[in-house]
């Protein structure tokens, strides 16, 4: 049987030595389980669009995340793009309006409404996708976004793929549009990361939270914070760095 080394902070090493914890079975429940998430989202990512069906097609992304995902479907139409592409993912992200991906990107210091201006000066479709126009295809740029949204959503031990996720998805995907524009705008995919991870303890703290606390400025504030140390070593870097040359 191959064999495939899984490596752990110290501290939960030890912890597991302790408890006993049968690591391979655990590793391997955990791989199946991670194995069919990508698989059906490949699947679903290369097959024929539907906005009718995401329910039963994307059974472990939220409500909120198929409504983008629609959305970006319904632009994609509108637009008679040959694909859906990873601009009309972000673009109906954008539109939903109520994610969580929304306040991380606020948190970063970026405007959605920014976003969405240079979306709309974007032309073009990304490559792959459809194969004629009477059949609606995610771009090969898009397909490999949701898969890594699956992937971001497994690595952070969650069971469900939400906006946050599909951020990072779009963020770490490097030939999309969205991406391209995303990480000109400082959504560098480790910083995003960071971000989400806050936002997401962040929402939990809300919730036990009075309801006169506004929930965007006290879950934009409790990023912010945790983003403060890392923007600042990344200053320090850049200082010790000096001025970057220009180009000739």
């Amino acid at each position: 049987m191959p064999k495939i080394n899984v490596y752990l902070p110290d501290d939960l090493a030890e912890a597991v030595k302790d408890a006993g914890v049968p690591v391979s079975a655990v590793c391997q429940r955990a791989l199946e389980q991670a194995v069919r998430r990508v698989t059906a989202i490949r699947q679903t990512a290369l097959s024929e669009l539907s906005a009718d069906d995401l329910t039963e097609r994307l059974p472990a992304f939220t409500a909120r995340t198929r409504a983008a995902i629609k959305l970006a479907v319904d632009r994609a139409r509108a637009d008679a793009s040959a694909n859906v592409g990873t601009g009309h993912l972000l673009a109906g992200m954008i539109a939903e309006g109520g994610n969580l991906a929304l306040h991380v990107l606020r948190a970063l210091d970026i405007d959605p409404a920014q976003i969405q201006r240079d979306l709309e000066r974007q032309t073009g479709a990304e490559e792959g996708g459809a194969e004629d126009d009477s059949s609606v295809h995610f771009s090969t740029a898009a397909a490999g976004a949701l898969e890594l949204a699956v992937t971001e959503a497994t690595a952070l031990g969650h069971n469900y793929v939400g906006c946050e996720h599909l951020l990072l998805g779009l963020v770490t995907e490097p030939d999309g549009t969205a991406g391209q524009i995303l990480r000109a705008h400082g959504a560098e995919p480790r910083l995003t990361r960071r971000a989400v991870t806050a936002a997401l303890a962040g929402y939990v703290h809300l919730r036990a939270q009075t309801a006169a606390t506004d929930p965007a400025q006290a879950l934009a504030t409790a990023v912010q914070q945790q983003l403060q140390p890392l923007v600042a070593r990344v200053e320090r870097l850049e200082e010790r760095l000096g001025p970057v040359p220009e180009q000739q």
